[in-house]
């Protein structure tokens, strides 16, 4: 039999939505899903969970819980990751609150910025172990890894294991639909071709029947920016930059040095940035969580319909070698984007069949867009370098060259704001040299 694994399977609604896909898929039927979680209560939860959707879609799946990782990931011939490390206590609220008191403001803090960066160091050794699990009971499955920060988790994968590695982010499927939706334009019949990094990646072309969409798109985009909307720091890069991206504004605003600014706090209006969107959704989230698992779990009824994730797909394509084409983060190995570091991971159209995933040359991105993501890729390679050596000063380098730290902090004040993260952060960070 072969066999899925799961990572991080105490995430009801993303296990629901991933693991659900793969229950629809003829060509997965009669596979093993493992799942595995350090939480066995909401382990249990989930198992009861997809059991219950098993049972209404008719699937031939078999699901098994472990507590044990090293069992739960033996003979697997596919991996999915989709932990969190430190959660919203403590991690998260330190990530926010000690920054704050140095003056940077954030939004979500989960790919770069101090908070991504402290994200990534927490996570970074854990993943290795799991590569160090996987390089013993199945040194030859596939890790589609779907945890934040995607392009520093991603790298350390395939920098420093031997495991075949893909970061999946569903920014790349939406991106085309949600701009056209938002300008109400007509979303048929609609060629696109993205490129860059996570979250920073660009949408190079957008066409229909061989039309250019982009001068009615920014045309309408000028307009839509005289009164407040929930897309406006997007559409100020795309004005700047020529380019729509492929993550939310609220992402984007923290990305770089010219939206959260304390010496222009009229900027957080201008643009309807939402600072601490992250805590507020957590607290959110979790207020709700026991009425949503309560419903997800109990529920004997509960179905699925496939969602746009690319998880199943991939799989689906390996296993019938019928191919398919996706945005994955890989490593730019070779100069798949020809003007970007060759150490770097970026995000880039990929084809899929029964030889896995195979990313497809694009060459030079246009210089102003190159040159944009070179500075959030020059955090994310030292972020690494830190995690991998141990060395703090690595990570005093990455904040130093974060665009939106450097631009409010001085040298002094983001060492010790870095030293005061280090400090809370306890054992949820390695020891440091």
């Amino acid at each position: 039999m072969s066999k899925i694994t799961f990572l991080g399977a105490g995430s009801a609604v993303f296990a629901k939505n991933v693991l659900g896909d793969c229950m629809t898929v003829p060509a997965l039927q009669d596979f093993e899903i493992a799942l595995f979680d350090i939480n066995h209560e909401r382990l249990k939860e989930s198992e009861q969970m997809l059991n219950n959707i098993k049972k209404n879609l008719g699937s031939t799946i078999s699901i098994v819980s472990y507590t044990n990782r090293k069992d739960a990931l033996r003979d697997a011939k596919y991996v999915i990751n989709a932990i969190q490390v430190g959660g919203y206590k403590p991690s998260t609220i330190i990530d926010f609150e000690i920054p704050k008191k140095y003056g940077i403001r954030q939004t979500i803090a989960d790919t770069i910025g101090i908070g991504g960066i402290f994200r990534s160091l927490r996570t970074i050794p854990v993943m290795m172990d799991f590569a160090k699990d996987m390089e013993e009971v199945c040194p030859d499955a596939l890790f589609l890894n779907y945890t934040n920060p995607m392009a520093t988790l991603t790298g350390s994968m395939l920098r420093y294991s031997g495991i075949k590695t893909v970061g999946l982010c569903h920014s790349v499927q939406v991106c085309a639909d949600e701009l056209l939706r938002g300008l109400d334009m007509p979303t048929d019949n609609v060629q696109w071709k993205i490129a860059g990094i996570n979250h920073l990646a660009w949408l190079l072309e957008i066409n229909r029947d061989g039309q250019d969409l982009y001068p009615e798109i920014k045309k309408r985009a000028e307009e839509k920016q005289k009164t407040k909307h929930h897309d406006m720091v997007r559409y100020e890069l795309m004005s700047r930059f020529g380019y729509y991206i492929t993550e939310s504004s609220e992402h984007n605003a923290e990305y770089h040095p010219y939206f959260i600014k304390g010496r222009y706090p009229e900027l957080i209006e201008r643009f309807n940035i939402p600072l601490d969107e992250y805590p507020r959704r957590c607290v959110n989230q979790i207020e709700g969580w026991k009425k949503m698992r309560d419903d997800l779990v109990n529920d004997r009824n509960l179905s699925h319909g496939r969602s746009n994730e690319y998880g199943s797909r991939i799989l689906e394509a390996m296993e019938t070698n019928v191919p398919i084409k996706i945005g994955g983060n890989v490593l730019n190995t070779g100069g798949l984007i020809s003007n970007l570091p060759r150490n770097a991971v970026v995000e880039v159209p990929c084809l899929v069949d029964a030889s896995g995933v195979t990313p497809t040359y694009v060459g030079d991105l246009p210089e102003q867009l190159a040159a944009l993501n070179r500075t959030n890729i020059n955090t994310q390679l030292l972020t690494i370098e830190a995690a991998m050596t141990g060395k703090k000063e690595h990570i005093y380098h990455a904040a130093m060259l974060d665009p939106h730290t450097s631009a409010e902090l001085s040298i002094d004040d983001i060492v010790a704001m870095c030293d005061e993260l280090i400090e809370a952060h306890g054992d949820w960070l390695p020891k440091y040299k």
